[in-house]
């Protein structure tokens, strides 16, 4: 493995060493112990979208680990491909770091990063996928359901990068996935038919929430308005107002289903309160193990 941009393109022997690795560097940082294997070592952290996770959790990583990181936003470089081409900031990065992690809103920066560096490109987020995340999501149900295969997960909501990933994660781990979604913000069967490629009969689409969390031992969501969809934003509360994770919709699931959610939670609207506060959520185990499962991915693409 020599960069991680998207679940689709890992062997599961790939995915299932970085789990293995990711419960195993847990349990030795839980224990008060280090494993400092990237002494020396520095990470780019090039965002052009803001985060709380994805930011702390890899600046945490890294500095366990051993290594350091530089934070750079937009304004530092005069935007991603803007002042300067993104092949040309790839290699100046290449001469200066060991690693580039990018948060940016088209897949295709990330692309160009990858195909211009002669160091290891990490996808923390685009609008096509969010690896790090649904990897962290399979480790925190592993965790709470104690395996993966044979598992459904219900994901009520946008058809977005989370949805694309987590497809795309149950296919390769023998999961099942229910998406529910309104017309109009559904997956594209492009990424459903891939999904479904890599194991047969993975992924259903479907515009009714009560049918998909049927049965699920996981119902996911995520924000309704994403990250430069702000306009958007009244439109979407009334188009997903009957794909809200409620009391009355978590009635149709099993009573042990797990909630989860990738932050950050718009309350009220995705979820209520109560279903993100109840004893079913996992969804600050979820946030956590960003941090572990990243951990892992650092000293397996860095050490």
């Amino acid at each position: 493995m020599d960069n991680f941009l998207s679940i689709k393109d890992c062997s599961v022997e790939q995915l299932n060493e970085l789990l293995k690795l990711s419960v195993d560097l847990k349990r030795f940082y839980k224990a008060g112990r280090q494993d400092l294997c990237l002494q020396g070592k520095t990470l780019a952290l090039l965002f052009e979208k803001a985060s709380l996770r994805t930011r702390i959790s890899f600046q945490v990583a890294m500095t366990d680990l051993g290594g350091s990181s530089i934070y750079i936003k937009p304004e530092d470089i005069g935007g991603i491909g803007k002042r300067e081409p993104v092949k040309d900031i790839a290699r100046v990065l290449s001469r200066y770091v060991h690693g580039i992690m990018a948060r940016t809103f088209e897949h295709d920066t990330i692309v160009r990063l990858t195909e211009y560096s002669d160091v290891p490109v990490i996808n923390a987020l685009s609008d096509w996928s969010h690896p790090c995340q649904a990897m962290a999501d399979v480790l925190t149900i592993l965790e709470h359901c104690g395996k993966l295969e044979g598992l459904k997960v219900a994901y009520v909501g946008d058809g977005n990068n989370v949805a694309r990933s987590l497809a795309f994660v149950c296919a390769k781990m023998n999961m099942k996935l229910a998406i529910a979604s309104p017309e109009g913000y559904q997956l594209d069967t492009d990424s459903i038919q891939i999904a479904n490629n890599i194991c047969p009969d993975t992924v259903v689409q479907t515009n009714d929430p009560k049918k998909a969390v049927a049965g699920a031992n996981v119902v996911y969501t995520d924000t309704w308005t994403s990250m430069g969809q702000e306009d958007e934003k009244e439109k979407r509360a009334k188009d997903f107002k009957a794909f809200q994770v409620n009391a009355e919709l978590m009635a149709n699931a099993p009573a042990d289903a797990k909630i989860m959610h990738c932050l950050p939670a718009y309350r009220g609207y995705e979820i209520t309160d109560e279903m993100a506060e109840s004893k079913n959520s996992v969804i600050f185990d979820q946030a956590e193990n960003r941090l572990h499962f990243q951990r892992a991915l650092l000293k397996r693409l860095l050490s």
